[in-house]
């Protein structure tokens, strides 16, 4: 499978969650994102984001201040209720 990768550097909390958020709502289940930050409070952010989500954080790297997240899309349960539609 690929990966693709948010470029957040250069954004300060909490914008590279947000928009990694954003993008994994796009993606297909299982998919993977990587995401690039510089901002030292996106390691606890990402960190958070996925253990309240369900998405996985599977690697995490830090090479002279560019922090690389690598997370994988949840997969729905058939249990998990579904908005109702009007």
């Amino acid at each position: 499978m690929t990966e693709t990768t948010l470029d957040a550097r250069g954004l300060s909390c909490p914008l590279p969650v947000l928009k990694a958020n954003r993008a994994l709502r796009t993606m297909p289940e299982g998919a993977r994102l990587r995401v690039l930050t510089t901002d030292r409070a996106s390691i606890t952010d990402f960190q958070v984001f996925c253990r309240e989500t369900g998405h996985a954080l599977v690697a995490f790297t830090d090479q002279n201040g560019i922090y690389a997240f690598t997370i994988k899309r949840r997969t729905e349960s058939p249990n998990t209720p579904q908005a109702k539609r009007s």
